[in-house]
C-alpha cells in the first residue's frame, strides 16, 4: 500500500469517526468554561468558587459541535430550496 493511498484512508476513516460522533453526541463541552458553565475565580485563600456565567454557552456548559452545525444548516438550505 503507497503511502497516498494510507494517507487517504486515514483521513477517511477520521472523518466516519467524525460523523459517528456528530450524529451519537451533536453537543460538546465548551471551550471556554470546559463544560462548567461558569469561570472559575478564587478567593483570597486560593480556593476555587464559582465566577460569572459563561457568555459563550450561556450558562449552559455546552456547544454545538461543528460537524453538526455544518449538517444543520445544509439541511436547512436544502428544505428551504425543495419547497
Amino acid at each position: 500500500m503507497t503511502p497516498a493511498l494510507l494517507a487517504i484512508a486515514c483521513l477517511f476513516a477520521v472523518t466516519l469517526g467524525y460523523i459517528g460522533r456528530c450524529m451519537a453526541s451533536p453537543f460538546g463541552d465548551c471551550r471556554k468554561c470546559h463544560g462548567r458553565g461558569y469561570a472559575l475565580k478564587t478567593d483570597r485563600r486560593g480556593r476555587p468558587k464559582p465566577g460569572k456565567d459563561c457568555r459563550r454557552c450561556h450558562a449552559t456548559g455546552k456547544r454545538i459541535r461543528v460537524g453538526r452545525w455544518l449538517y444543520n444548516r445544509l439541511s436547512r438550505t436544502y428544505r428551504a430550496g425543495t419547497r
